[in-house]
C-alpha cells in the first residue's frame, strides 16, 4: 500500500509539473510587453540574443544580416531595436537578410512572418519547412500553431547543408538527422569558432527532445558528438536555450545525455516501470546542474518513451 501511495503521489506531482510547465510557456508567450532582450557578446560582430524563447544568433557585417531564428511576433520591433544598436545602425531592416530556422518550433519561427515581410531569405531544412506549412502541433506542451502564411516560409531548404560566404566568413549549416526534431540545423561560424546548436543542446535544464515530431535521444547524442567534433578549446556555443558554454560544458552536457540515457535503457531491460524508473533517480547526479524549466522527471519521462516505444 505505502508503494502504491507513493507511486500516485509520484504521478500527480509529475502531471502538475507538465501542467505548471505548459502555463509558464503559456504565460510567457502572452506577456511579451515584458520581454526584454539581452545579448552576450561572442565576436565583434556574432551575439547571442536572449528574450523569451529560443536563443537568437546574430551575425553582421558590410554584405548584410544574418539571422539565427526569431522567437515570436510580438518581440519584432525589440529586436529590431537590439539588432541596430549592436549593429551601430550598419543594419537597419531586412531587405539584405539571410534568417536560419534551427527547426520548426514557434518559440524559434514565430517572427518568420513579419521577417519575410521584410525582405529576408529564410532558410531551413526541408523537414523543418515541411512542417511550417501545416499546423504545427507539440503534444508534450498541447501546443498548436497555425500553419505560416507564404512569406513566412522558408524559400531555400537543404538536404544535409548549405554553406554561405558573407561578411569575411564561411557559415556552414548542417543537418543532424531525428535530434530534437526530423529537421534541426546547427550553424558553424567557421572562421570565427562560434556554433550555435539549435535545440540539440540545452543548458541548465534538460532538454525536451520531441518524440512526436521526428526527434530521438539517440539522434540527439549523435548531433551533440557531431557538435564536439566541430569545437575546441577556444570554440563560443550557442545552445538553443540556455546561457553561452564551451567545449567543457558541452562535453558535461554530453555525458548527462550518455550517462541518463544508459541508466534508463538498463532499468528498461530489467522491467522496471516508469515510476520505478522515476523512484531511483536516474539524473540525480547531473540534478543540480540541468534541472530547469524541463524537470528531471520529464525528462527520464522522454527517455522512457523514446526507449520503450523504439523497441516496439
Amino acid at each position: 500500500m505505502p508503494n502504491r501511495f507513493s507511486n500516485f503521489v509520484k504521478r500527480i506531482a509529475f502531471t502538475i509539473a507538465i501542467v505548471l510547465l505548459f502555463c509558464i510557456t503559456s504565460l510567457l508567450a502572452q506577456d511579451f510587453d515584458k520581454v526584454q532582450f539581452t545579448e552576450v557578446k561572442a565576436t565583434d560582430n556574432i551575439y547571442m540574443l536572449q528574450g523569451a524563447g529560443g536563443n537568437i544568433g546574430l551575425f553582421f557585417g558590410d554584405d548584410g544580416l544574418f539571422l539565427i531564428d526569431d522567437q515570436f511576433a510580438p518581440l519584432h520591433e525589440k529586436l529590431i531595436e537590439m539588432i541596430r544598436q549592436l549593429s551601430l545602425d550598419s543594419v537597419a531592416d531586412f531587405s539584405n537578410a539571410f534568417l536560419i530556422n534551427t527547426h520548426f518550433h514557434h518559440d524559434h519561427t514565430g517572427g518568420n512572418e513579419l521577417i519575410g515581410d521584410a525582405g529576408a531569405v529564410i532558410v531551413a531544412h526541408e523537414k523543418g519547412r515541411e512542417r511550417l506549412t501545416v499546423e504545427q502541433f507539440v503534444p508534450f506542451f498541447d501546443s498548436r500553431n497555425p500553419a505560416l502564411k507564404r512569406t513566412g516560409l522558408p524559400v531555400i531548404t537543404f538536404k544535409s547543408d548549405i554553406s554561405f560566404h558573407l561578411n569575411g566568413e564561411r557559415v556552414d549549416v548542417i543537418h543532424v538527422a531525428r535530434a530534437h526534431t526530423d529537421g534541426d540545423a546547427i550553424v558553424h561560424f567557421t572562421n570565427s569558432n562560434v556554433i550555435h546548436t539549435g535545440d540539440i543542446v540545452f543548458m541548465q535544464t534538460y532538454p525536451f527532445i520531441d518524440l512526436d515530431n521526428g526527434g530521438s535521444v539517440a539522434g540527439t547524442i549523435k548531433g551533440t558528438e557531431l557538435i564536439l567534433s566541430l569545437s575546441n578549446n577556444n570554440t563560443k556555443i550557442i545552445p538553443g536555450h540556455g546561457n553561452m558554454t564551451d567545449r567543457a560544458g558541452l562535453e558535461l552536457y554530453h555525458k548527462m545525455l550518455i550517462s541518463t540515457y544508459n541508466q534508463v535503457q538498463q532499468l528498461v531491460t530489467d522491467g522496471k516501470t516508469l515510476d520505478e524508473i522515476q523512484a531511483a533517480n536516474p539524473t540525480k547526479e547531473f540534478d543540480e546542474m540541468f534541472n530547469g524549466f524541463i524537470s528531471n522527471d520529464a525528462y527520464v519521462g522522454l527517455l522512457y518513451r523514446d526507449l520503450t516505444e523504439s523497441a516496439k
